[in-house]
């Protein structure tokens, strides 16, 4: 080099590129973990039973601690596997290794005693909510089978709007309603009309297909409390209706009750003249199922 020389030299400056090139590897290897462990998970999730997700959520709920009668104390809910089944994969609840008191203990008697009594309720109850059930079932075919039979006989089918059912907690409800010019009795009297025989008998057939008991009960208007003694009249009417079902074959066991209302249950509250409160009312009565046999006094 000469003396006197001036020599510049230049240094790229790199590595920025080197620094910055893995630094997104590590980040993806991050993602695809977390995205592995995620439907790792899900299979988990499916693959396993409901007993098997149980055990484990008892697992790890606070309480498990001090309910837990595993000898592992593992996810499996306290079970253990069998002496006998443990190459087969057979699993046995820890209680059942536990022995029976003795058949002498009053402790057991007891309980014995409250358990049935309380497993007799509940079968009551459901016997009860069974046999309600059936009741409103067999009432529904029993009105839709009267309302079948009004209609398909000719000389009935233009009233059938004066054919009422309704199901009500008592039971299920007939009612034949009045209705201007074409009453259900011959005014002022309990003389039947023609057609109300006719009514009565379908409905006899019916409900005599059913072993419920009978009520009937007869209601006038305020127009009829002003003719005579409106009491009387219901009554008679009631128990003409009653005479009429029994000619028709219903048995004379199944009248629980014949009463005349009078007025003072009208349909109409509001109208206590109108003609549809004069009326048979006939209820078919929801029976309590009978007691079974030896709770008849308890």
């Amino acid at each position: 080099m000469a003396d006197g020389q001036i020599v510049i030299k230049k240094i790229k400056k790199g590595g920025h590129d080197g620094h910055h090139g893995g630094a997104w590897k590590v980040a993806y290897a991050d993602f695809v973990t977390a995205m592995m462990a995620f439907f790792l998970l899900m299979w988990l999730i499916n693959t396993t039973t409901p007993e098997q997700k149980r055990g484990i959520a008892d697992y790890f709920a606070p309480q498990s601690i001090a309910q837990t009668v595993s000898g592992s104390g593992g996810v499996l809910g306290g079970k253990v596997m069998g002496q006998e089944s443990a190459h087969a994969g057979g699993a046995q609840s820890v209680m059942q290794k536990q022995s029976p008191p003795s058949p002498t203990s009053p402790v057991k008697s007891l309980a014995t005693n409250v358990t049935q009594g309380a497993s007799g309720t509940s079968q009551n109850a459901d016997s009860n909510s069974n046999a309600s059930s059936s009741q409103d079932g067999e009432f529904a075919h029993a009105a839709e089978a009267i309302r079948q039979a009004v209609q398909d006989n000719p000389d009935l089918a233009n009233l059938s709007h004066q054919v009422m059912l309704e199901q009500t907690p008592q039971g299920l409800r007939i009612q034949l309603v009045d209705q201007d010019g074409r009453p259900m009795f011959q005014q002022g009297s309990a003389e039947p009309m023609a057609y109300t025989r006719k009514l009565l008998a379908v409905v006899g057939q019916v409900i005599d297909t059913l072993p419920n008991r009978v009520s009937i009960s007869g209601h006038t208007s305020g127009n009829d409390s002003q003719a005579g003694d409106s009491w009387e009249l219901s009554s008679a009417r009631a128990n003409a209706a009653r005479s009429l079902l029994q000619s028709g074959g219903l048995a004379s066991d199944r009248v629980y009750e014949v009463a005349g209302k009078s007025g003072s249950e009208p349909l109409l509250p509001e109208d206590p003249s109108a003609s549809a409160n004069r009326r048979l009312s006939i209820l078919l009565m929801r029976e309590a199922p009978p007691a079974p046999p030896g709770r008849a006094l308890q």
